[in-house]
Parts: structure tokens; C-alpha cells; sequence
């Protein structure tokens, strides 16, 4: 497995104890994206189940603010909609309107079943769960987007996908990413204490993580699948 990026302590443990996130951040979708083979049918599937994705993950991030202690935690979480909603859904739709794709037929979209499980399987977290439970099932696409980003842009081979890749690789993506890491080290220090990785309930969040994982390995391949 390839070295962490630098998003946090916890990350890096929940990283490691993931056995999906290889095939997640090293998924033929992604290897496709660097290299330029991904069909562009497939790419552009794919936008459209990630635009439908996005706003149900915008959703998590704003019930994330509702499930917060603390302003500080308050801010990051609100950070992360804006970031979603007025930055990654126009990047969305700048590539699909250039494809010949309106926003009127992005919100009609209907939801693959590989979306619709992994974007439910997130609120559920939620909805039954606290800020903990929330934060472990919202990371792995914070934080895999990052990686993907930066591994991408390492290995890119071809500008067909320039733009994607330069969005997840950029500053912008790579400081959010930092800003969720310690979002989430500090909240597992708060309600668990600085030796949270120790308490029983650090396995439970390890297993959402991996859940929330293997969902993005998933979507990966249905977005393989037009």
C-alpha cells in the first residue's frame, strides 16, 4: 500500500485497517482517469451518478453541522457543503455542459443501486449514529478523493481528464482534506480522549470506515458499468 497523505492521525490508522482502500484508490476507473483510457461514456456516467451522489453527501455534511458540540466543529462541516455545493457540483456540471449535457438532465438522473446504497448507508449513519458515526462514514470519500487526486496527478499520462484531476489534486481539495483531518482528530479526542484509538468504540468507527470503503469501490465499478 502506497504512503498516506498527510490528513491526520486518525485517518492513518483507519487507512490501515481498511482492506478495501487499495482497490479503492487503485481502482480501474482511477488508473483510467490518469492514463486517459476511461471510455468517456463511462466518465460521463459517472459524473452524473456523482452529481446525484453529491448532493445526498452535501445532506450528510449539513446534518454533520446539526450533530456538531462545538462551533469550531460547526465551521469545518459547514466549510465542507459550501465546498461541495458551490465548488464540486460546478465542476460537475461545467464537464457534462461541455458535453452536451444539460443540468436539467443531471437532476433527472435516475440512482444506480451502487449510489443508492452507499449515499444511504451515510445519512443512516447519521440519522441512528452521533458526530463519531457520521465523520467515520463521510471520510473515506473525503479523504480517498484526496489520495486519488494526488496519485492520479503523479501518474497522469494524458489531459483527457485534466481538469478532474486537477481539481482533487489541487490546493483548494488537498486543504480541505486537511481541514476534515483535523476535524476528525479532534473530535475523537474529545468524546473518546487522546488515547481514542484504544477505546472499544475506535473498532466500531474503523468498521464504518471500511463499510463506507468498499461502497466507493463499488461505485467505482458501476461507474465502469453505463
Amino acid at each position: 500500500m502506497t504512503s498516506a497523505p498527510h490528513y491526520g492521525a486518525a485517518f492513518a490508522r483507519w487507512r490501515e485497517g481498511a482492506p478495501s482502500w487499495t482497490a479503492y484508490t487503485q481502482h480501474a476507473f482511477v488508473q483510467g482517469l490518469a492514463d486517459g483510457r476511461l471510455p468517456r461514456d463511462a466518465f460521463l456516467h459517472y459524473l452524473k451518478q456523482d452529481y446525484v451522489f453529491l448532493i445526498h453527501f452535501s445532506r450528510a455534511w449539513a446534518l454533520a453541522v446539526a450533530k456538531a458540540d462545538t462551533l469550531a466543529e460547526m465551521t469545518v462541516a459547514a466549510a465542507t457543503v459550501n465546498a461541495l455545493v458551490n465548488e464540486e457540483m460546478s465542476l460537475h456540471v461545467g464537464l457534462c455542459e461541455a458535453a452536451g449535457i444539460s443540468q436539467s438532465t443531471l437532476e433527472a438522473t435516475a440512482e444506480r443501486d451502487e449510489n443508492l446504497a452507499y449515499t444511504r448507508y451515510v445519512l443512516e449513519a447519521g440519522y441512528s449514529g452521533d458526530f463519531l458515526d457520521l465523520l467515520a462514514a463521510l471520510a473515506p470519500c473525503v479523504f480517498g478523493y484526496g489520495e486519488i487526486g494526488l496519485l492520479t496527478a503523479a501518474q497522469r499520462s494524458s489531459d483527457t481528464y485534466g481538469d478532474w484531476i486537477e481539481t482533487y489534486s489541487g490546493e483548494d481539495y488537498q486543504g480541505l482534506c486537511r481541514s476534515v483531518g483535523e476535524l476528525v482528530d479532534g473530535a475523537l479526542e474529545r468524546r473518546l480522549g487522546q488515547d481514542y484509538a484504544a477505546s472499544p468504540r475506535f473498532g466500531h468507527l474503523q468498521a464504518r470506515f471500511e463499510t463506507a470503503t468498499r461502497l466507493e469501490v463499488g461505485f467505482w465499478g458501476m461507474g465502469l458499468r453505463p
